[in-house]
């Protein structure tokens, strides 16, 4: 059995990562007797860890919201700023860091004061960023983020009003399976309960997304993660523009960079394809260009005229 540090510590990741634990059932994952656990509970409100639990047949136990953030994890200032700092991290187009930052995100507000809240609001509202995505990043607020990650964390069924690309508003509840950082935009893979089927949704078209309070099975992903449903969901529809383009660098390089966003086919060992969908072709023009390699594009003739009044702009400065 492990010592009563380690066990106190596992503890502690297991309330985490669950909104709910039955007691018997976080006993059996530490391996222990459900008087063991309560003794583990109490060390952990000592330490200052908010801790409810819930007697009866069904009773179990919860992280929640404390008065103060726990002790020797961070204090008030270092909690602020980790939250400012993990809302803007959380619109970075850098691989892998969106969808962490979110997760850390849930974390942290979830044992988070109100009036830390509230100072993290007020800091995000009156602050403004320096990035340079332009207008083709849709803004999603962090706090939706948040709202939505609990979701998914907790298998919590979730409601929203979505709004379609023809401007229809129509009222989903589904099943949040995963957040998705992918194109520059924030999708919610999740299944649809109204119409039985798995759906990713743009985040930025959603409209006040809130849990119900039940809980539900996660079921099967039919993709082998989802950022892959994502991007088959999105090869499946019509997009204006289908960008292809031949680079001189291999493909390992290329992926390195931009594979995220595109499909990279190896020609040789210095030569590769690229292929994008793009309903704009600024973004596709400005991935090319982070390559630091000579290519040339074989479709459509819209980028090839979009290129030259680049490079004449880019002439003139």
């Amino acid at each position: 059995m492990a010592n009563t540090s380690t066990r106190t510590l596992r503890l502690l990741s297991l309330l985490q990562s669950h909104r709910y634990w039955p007691g018997e059932q976080l006993a059996e994952r530490l391996g222990i007797s459900v008087r063991t656990l309560r003794r583990d509970i109490d060390r952990l409100r000592e330490l200052g860890y908010p801790v409810e639990s819930q007697r009866g047949v069904d009773g179990g136990y919860q992280l929640t919201a404390g008065a103060a953030l726990p002790p020797l994890v961070v204090d008030d200032e270092e909690a602020v700023a980790l939250a400012v700092g993990l809302q803007a991290a959380a619109q970075s187009a850098v691989e892998g860091l969106a969808e962490s930052s979110v997760r850390v995100l849930a974390k942290v507000v979830q044992v988070m004061p109100a009036r830390l809240r509230r100072q993290v609001e007020a800091l995000r509202a009156m602050t403004l960023p320096a990035g340079w995505d332009g207008p083709t990043r849709p803004e999603v607020d962090p706090g939706m983020l948040t709202a939505v990650a609990l979701a998914c964390r907790d298998s919590e069924h979730l409601r929203f009003s979505y709004t379609a690309a023809d401007g229809q508003r129509t009222d989903r509840h589904v099943e949040p399976h995963r957040l998705v950082s992918l194109g520059r935009r924030w999708y919610l893979v999740a299944y649809n309960l109204t119409r039985h089927q798995w759906r990713s949704f743009r985040v930025d078209r959603l409209t006040a997304p809130h849990g119900t309070g039940s809980r539900f099975r996660p079921r099967d992903l039919p993709a082998a993660d989802a950022a892959e449903f994502v991007r088959t969901s999105l090869g499946n529809m019509p997009h204006p523009y289908r960008v292809e383009a031949l680079v001189d660098a291999p493909a390992a390089a290329v992926r390195s960079r931009i594979g995220r966003w595109s499909r990279v086919e190896e020609v040789d060992a210095e030569h590769c394809r690229v292929f994008m969908t793009a309903d704009s072709l600024d973004w596709p023009a400005m991935a090319l260009g982070t390559l630091d390699a000579d290519f040339r594009v074989l479709d459509p003739p819209e980028l090839l005229e979009l290129l030259r009044n680049w490079a004449a702009r880019f002439n003139r400065a």
